[in-house]
């Protein structure tokens, strides 16, 4: 087993679907099935919303107004996401933002957080793939992950992932 162990599941825990909330389409599919899927297990969901890191070496203080930003923005799409799963499944879910890579924050979030029991992903729709994070994720380093990743087709609709979680 990698990282620590999960304590999902002991007494004084609660188990937490991971969703990774960024501006794909298919992140809304994602984030609908963690919602229905907690709902249905006594779950919460942790929606991580990953900035990169500014890239700007110019003028002084250029880059913290791009941070920042980029910050208020994934804020933004932390709240349109977690309205969404309020009204899906009457959660009130967790909203993280971390700058980095997003499979390195992925990873250091499970790591931190022990009650993380499941990571949500979504396939991208288009020709190009399932999409970066997929690919990152559940490719080569999956046998080594701390926890399993469900990857929603992203092309199901609601009353298909109804019928699933």
């Amino acid at each position: 087993m990698t990282g620590k162990p999960r304590r999902s599941y002991e007494a004084g825990h609660r188990p937490k679907l991971l969703v990774v909330v960024d501006d794909t389409p298919e992140c809304d599919r994602a984030a609908y099935y963690a919602a229905r899927r907690a709902m249905r297990i006594g779950a919460n969901v942790v929606m991580l919303a990953v900035v990169p890191p500014p890239d700007f070496q110019g003028w002084l203080g250029v880059g913290d107004v791009m941070q920042a930003e980029a910050e208020e923005e994934a804020r933004r799409r932390l709240d349109t996401v977690g309205a969404r799963i309020r009204a899906v499944a009457g959660l009130d879910p967790e909203a993280v933002v971390r700058t980095g890579a997003a499979s390195e924050e992925i990873v250091a979030l499970i790591e931190e957080d022990e009650d993380i029991s499941l990571l949500v992903l979504a396939a991208g729709t288009d020709t190009d793939g399932p999409g970066p994070l997929v690919t990152a994720l559940a490719g080569g380093a999956s046998g080594t992950f701390a926890v399993p990743i469900a990857i929603v087709p992203g092309q199901l609709g609601e009353a298909e992932i109804d019928a699933l979680s």
